[in-house]
């Protein structure tokens, strides 16, 4: 297995025992493909939830200019929602499993079709 895959295998562990969801790894993995290098760099990797600058930029980025959503609260809150369901006191929040979840969310799956 390379790197990549291991760290699939990471994001898959955590939404089970952490997120408690069972993931659709093909999604998953499109998801991780998606965020580029950004994986393999310890910060970028990881999503910083208690600076709201780092979360308007996972709105703006990802909601806004990935998933194709309108700018609304209803976004923040989505956000939220998802670091609440990973465990607001979980230190490592990874960015690909923060987008997977954002991705259910709101049903955009077809974006990585």
């Amino acid at each position: 297995m390379g790197k990549r895959d291991d760290l699939i295998a990471r994001y898959a562990d955590d939404l089970r025992n952490k997120c408690g969801m069972e993931p659709d790894m093909d999604l998953l993995t499109k998801v991780t493909i998606g965020c580029g290098p950004a994986i393999y760099d310890a910060d970028a990797a990881t999503v910083a939830a208690g600076q709201p600058g780092e979360l308007e930029t996972v709105k703006t980025n990802f909601l806004v200019k990935k998933l194709g959503l309108p700018d609304s609260p209803g976004l923040m809150d989505a956000i939220n929602q998802v670091i609440e369901t990973y465990g607001r006191s979980e230190r490592n929040k990874y960015r690909a499993v923060v987008y997977y979840m954002l991705t259910r969310h709101f049903g955009r799956e077809s974006v990585y079709g």
